[in-house]
């Protein structure tokens, strides 16, 4: 027996903020498959991101590291604060560590390799929208 989703349910508005457009249409498509997620905006590089995370005001961001412009830790530190409550999940291919205290210290809430995308992204974009 399948069950309709609730009605009432807030869906988690995610900012994406990737330069690659081939990855940035692999996560709308994954997140497209989920009707508690939705997708407000794509930004290409951190600027970008800045701009559009204080006009959307986006539930969750997905913010690259490597990017033009501006990377996604000085991204992710200006938006927060701008706006202290943003919830941003670093997605990268990079696991170092300095990459990961870098993060943190921006004020990033979880850290995520693109490798594991496909199990762990919307269950983590979830428990940050549900914070």
């Amino acid at each position: 027996m399948d069950v309709a989703p609730d009605p009432r349910a807030r869906r988690v508005r995610v900012l994406i903020a990737d330069d690659e457009p081939l990855f940035v249409e692999t996560i709308e498509a994954l997140l497209a498959s989920d009707d508690r997620v939705e997708v407000v905006g794509t930004a290409r590089d951190g600027k970008e991101a800045i701009k559009l995370a204080r006009s959307l005001e986006p539930d969750v961001t997905l913010m690259d590291i490597s990017m033009p412009t501006l990377d996604g830790i000085e991204a992710a530190r200006k938006i927060r604060e701008h706006l202290p409550a943003a919830r941003i999940l670093v997605l990268t291919g990079s696991s170092i560590s300095a990459d990961v205290d870098r993060s943190r210290q921006a004020g990033v809430a979880a850290f995520l390799t693109k490798d594991r995308l496909g199990t762990q992204l919307v269950e983590a974009i979830l428990d940050l929208g549900s914070r």
